[in-house]
Protein backbone atom coordinates (compact mmCIF):
# COMPACT_ATOMS: atom_id res chain seq x y z
CA UNK A 1 0.00 0.00 0.00
CA UNK A 2 1.29 3.44 -0.93
CA UNK A 3 1.88 5.92 1.87
CA UNK A 4 -0.50 8.45 0.31
CA UNK A 5 -3.30 5.88 0.28
CA UNK A 6 -2.64 5.01 3.90
CA UNK A 7 -2.65 8.68 4.97
CA UNK A 8 -5.91 9.20 3.10
CA UNK A 9 -7.41 6.11 4.79
CA UNK A 10 -6.30 7.28 8.23
CA UNK A 11 -7.67 10.80 7.67
CA UNK A 12 -11.04 9.50 6.53
CA UNK A 13 -11.14 7.04 9.43
CA UNK A 14 -10.53 9.78 11.99
CA UNK A 15 -13.23 11.98 10.48
CA UNK A 16 -15.71 9.09 10.44
CA UNK A 17 -14.91 8.26 14.07
CA UNK A 18 -15.42 11.87 15.14
CA UNK A 19 -18.72 12.12 13.29
CA UNK A 20 -21.80 11.85 15.55
CA UNK A 21 -22.92 8.24 15.60
CA UNK A 22 -24.33 5.55 17.93
CA UNK A 23 -20.95 4.41 19.27
CA UNK A 24 -19.57 7.80 20.23
CA UNK A 25 -22.98 8.97 21.46
CA UNK A 26 -23.36 6.06 23.86
CA UNK A 27 -19.70 6.24 24.86
CA UNK A 28 -20.16 9.89 25.81
CA UNK A 29 -23.32 9.11 27.74
CA UNK A 30 -21.76 6.16 29.58
CA UNK A 31 -18.67 8.17 30.51
CA UNK A 32 -20.84 10.98 31.87
CA UNK A 33 -22.92 8.44 33.77
CA UNK A 34 -20.19 6.17 35.19
CA UNK A 35 -16.90 7.97 34.67
CA UNK A 36 -13.89 7.90 32.36
CA UNK A 37 -12.77 4.42 33.41
CA UNK A 38 -16.11 2.94 32.40
CA UNK A 39 -15.95 4.80 29.10
CA UNK A 40 -12.48 3.51 28.26
CA UNK A 41 -13.45 -0.08 29.08
CA UNK A 42 -16.54 0.28 26.90
CA UNK A 43 -14.37 1.74 24.12
CA UNK A 44 -12.11 -1.32 24.25
CA UNK A 45 -15.16 -3.50 23.71
CA UNK A 46 -16.42 -1.37 20.83
CA UNK A 47 -13.12 -1.47 18.96
CA UNK A 48 -12.86 -5.22 19.53
CA UNK A 49 -16.14 -5.41 17.65
CA UNK A 50 -14.49 -3.47 14.83
CA UNK A 51 -11.73 -6.09 14.61
CA UNK A 52 -14.39 -8.81 14.58
CA UNK A 53 -16.24 -7.23 11.66
CA UNK A 54 -12.95 -6.68 9.83
CA UNK A 55 -12.18 -10.37 10.17
CA UNK A 56 -15.58 -11.23 8.71
CA UNK A 57 -14.85 -8.95 5.76
CA UNK A 58 -11.40 -10.48 5.31
CA UNK A 59 -12.62 -14.10 5.17
CA UNK A 60 -15.68 -13.31 3.06
CA UNK A 61 -18.32 -14.05 5.71
CA UNK A 62 -19.54 -10.46 5.75
CA UNK A 63 -20.54 -10.66 2.09
CA UNK A 64 -22.46 -13.88 2.76
CA UNK A 65 -24.35 -12.29 5.65
CA UNK A 66 -25.19 -9.27 3.51
CA UNK A 67 -26.57 -11.50 0.77
CA UNK A 68 -28.97 -13.19 3.22
CA UNK A 69 -32.02 -11.09 4.06
CA UNK A 70 -32.89 -13.50 6.88
CA UNK A 71 -29.43 -13.23 8.48
CA UNK A 72 -29.52 -9.43 8.28
CA UNK A 73 -33.00 -9.31 9.80
CA UNK A 74 -32.08 -11.65 12.66
CA UNK A 75 -28.92 -9.69 13.39
CA UNK A 76 -30.92 -6.47 13.44
CA UNK A 77 -33.57 -7.93 15.77
CA UNK A 78 -31.03 -9.40 18.20
CA UNK A 79 -29.05 -6.16 18.20
CA UNK A 80 -32.10 -4.00 18.92
CA UNK A 81 -33.33 -6.42 21.59
CA UNK A 82 -29.96 -6.28 23.36
CA UNK A 83 -29.93 -2.49 23.29
CA UNK A 84 -33.47 -2.33 24.68
CA UNK A 85 -32.43 -4.75 27.42
CA UNK A 86 -29.58 -2.41 28.38
CA UNK A 87 -31.92 0.57 28.22
CA UNK A 88 -34.34 -1.15 30.60
CA UNK A 89 -31.49 -1.85 33.02
CA UNK A 90 -30.39 1.79 32.98
CA UNK A 91 -33.99 2.90 33.50
CA UNK A 92 -34.38 0.57 36.49
CA UNK A 93 -31.15 1.88 38.00
CA UNK A 94 -32.39 5.45 37.60
CA UNK A 95 -35.72 4.61 39.20
CA UNK A 96 -33.91 2.98 42.11
CA UNK A 97 -31.80 6.10 42.61
CA UNK A 98 -28.50 4.22 42.70
CA UNK A 99 -26.35 7.08 41.47
CA UNK A 100 -24.95 9.15 44.30
CA UNK A 101 -21.66 10.95 44.70
CA UNK A 102 -19.04 8.78 46.32
CA UNK A 103 -20.57 5.40 45.57
CA UNK A 104 -18.05 2.91 44.24
CA UNK A 105 -18.13 1.84 40.62
CA UNK A 106 -19.17 -1.67 41.59
CA UNK A 107 -22.33 -0.22 43.10
CA UNK A 108 -23.03 1.95 40.09
CA UNK A 109 -23.94 -1.00 37.90
CA UNK A 110 -20.51 -1.47 36.31
CA UNK A 111 -19.89 -4.50 38.55
CA UNK A 112 -16.93 -5.92 36.64
CA UNK A 113 -14.82 -4.42 33.88
CA UNK A 114 -15.26 -7.60 31.85
CA UNK A 115 -19.04 -7.19 31.82
CA UNK A 116 -18.76 -3.65 30.46
CA UNK A 117 -16.18 -4.77 27.92
CA UNK A 118 -18.53 -7.51 26.71
CA UNK A 119 -21.28 -4.92 26.42
CA UNK A 120 -19.17 -2.91 23.99
CA UNK A 121 -18.28 -5.99 21.98
CA UNK A 122 -21.89 -7.16 21.68
CA UNK A 123 -23.16 -3.69 20.78
CA UNK A 124 -20.88 -3.68 17.75
CA UNK A 125 -21.04 -7.36 16.83
CA UNK A 126 -24.85 -7.36 16.83
CA UNK A 127 -25.08 -4.20 14.73
CA UNK A 128 -25.45 -5.09 11.02
CA UNK A 129 -24.85 -1.46 10.05
CA UNK A 130 -21.27 -1.72 11.32
CA UNK A 131 -20.78 -4.89 9.30
CA UNK A 132 -22.13 -3.27 6.12
CA UNK A 133 -20.01 -0.19 6.69
CA UNK A 134 -16.72 -2.08 6.87
CA UNK A 135 -17.75 -4.33 4.00
CA UNK A 136 -18.16 -1.24 1.83
CA UNK A 137 -15.38 0.92 3.33
CA UNK A 138 -12.25 -1.22 3.68
CA UNK A 139 -12.08 -2.73 0.15
CA UNK A 140 -11.95 0.79 -1.35
CA UNK A 141 -8.35 1.11 -0.16
CA UNK A 142 -7.20 -2.35 -1.21
CA UNK A 143 -6.20 -3.88 -4.53
CA UNK A 144 -8.46 -6.92 -4.30
CA UNK A 145 -6.60 -8.66 -7.13
CA UNK A 146 -3.33 -8.72 -5.18
CA UNK A 147 -2.13 -11.77 -3.25
CA UNK A 148 -2.07 -9.95 0.09
CA UNK A 149 -5.49 -8.31 -0.20
CA UNK A 150 -6.96 -10.14 2.79
CA UNK A 151 -4.07 -9.25 5.07
CA UNK A 152 -4.21 -5.64 3.92
CA UNK A 153 -7.91 -5.51 4.83
CA UNK A 154 -7.10 -6.90 8.28
CA UNK A 155 -4.28 -4.37 8.70
CA UNK A 156 -6.56 -1.47 7.80
CA UNK A 157 -9.22 -2.75 10.17
CA UNK A 158 -6.72 -2.84 13.03
CA UNK A 159 -5.53 0.68 12.16
CA UNK A 160 -9.14 1.88 12.20
CA UNK A 161 -9.64 0.21 15.59
CA UNK A 162 -6.50 1.78 17.09
CA UNK A 163 -7.37 5.31 16.01
CA UNK A 164 -10.96 4.77 17.18
CA UNK A 165 -9.74 3.61 20.60
CA UNK A 166 -7.50 6.69 20.87
CA UNK A 167 -10.35 9.05 20.05
CA UNK A 168 -12.89 7.19 22.17
CA UNK A 169 -10.52 7.24 25.16
CA UNK A 170 -10.09 11.00 24.74
CA UNK A 171 -13.87 11.44 24.68
CA UNK A 172 -14.20 9.27 27.79
CA UNK A 173 -11.57 11.25 29.69
CA UNK A 174 -13.20 14.54 28.74
CA UNK A 175 -16.66 13.30 29.71
CA UNK A 176 -15.28 11.97 32.98
CA UNK A 177 -14.09 15.44 33.92
CA UNK A 178 -17.42 16.95 32.99
CA UNK A 179 -19.10 14.29 35.12
CA UNK A 180 -17.12 15.37 38.19
CA UNK A 181 -18.54 18.86 37.77
CA UNK A 182 -22.08 17.62 37.14
CA UNK A 183 -22.13 15.41 40.21
CA UNK A 184 -22.08 18.52 42.38
CA UNK A 185 -25.71 18.95 41.44
CA UNK A 186 -28.54 17.23 43.27
CA UNK A 187 -29.85 13.95 41.79
CA UNK A 188 -27.77 14.46 38.67
CA UNK A 189 -26.73 10.78 38.76
CA UNK A 190 -30.30 9.66 38.31
CA UNK A 191 -30.77 12.10 35.45
CA UNK A 192 -27.70 10.69 33.71
CA UNK A 193 -29.10 7.18 34.09
CA UNK A 194 -32.35 8.27 32.45
CA UNK A 195 -30.33 9.86 29.64
CA UNK A 196 -28.38 6.62 29.18
CA UNK A 197 -31.62 4.64 28.93
CA UNK A 198 -33.03 7.10 26.39
CA UNK A 199 -29.88 6.97 24.25
CA UNK A 200 -29.87 3.17 24.20
CA UNK A 201 -33.56 3.07 23.28
CA UNK A 202 -32.95 5.61 20.51
CA UNK A 203 -30.08 3.58 19.05
CA UNK A 204 -32.24 0.43 19.16
CA UNK A 205 -35.08 2.15 17.31
CA UNK A 206 -32.78 3.54 14.63
CA UNK A 207 -31.35 0.05 14.18
CA UNK A 208 -34.82 -1.37 13.59
CA UNK A 209 -36.23 1.42 11.46
CA UNK A 210 -33.34 2.40 9.22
Amino acid sequence: MESSTFIYFLTVSILLTLAPGPDILYLLTKSLSDGARAGIILACGLVSGIVFHTTLVMVGVAALIKSSATAMLLLKIFGAAYLLFLAFGAFKAARAGKKQLGIRNEELGIKKPLALYKRGVLMNVLNPKVLLFFLAFLPQFVDLSSDGASLTILFLGVVFAVQALTIFSGVALFAGRVRNLLLRGKNIGQVLNFVEAAVLAFIALTLLLF
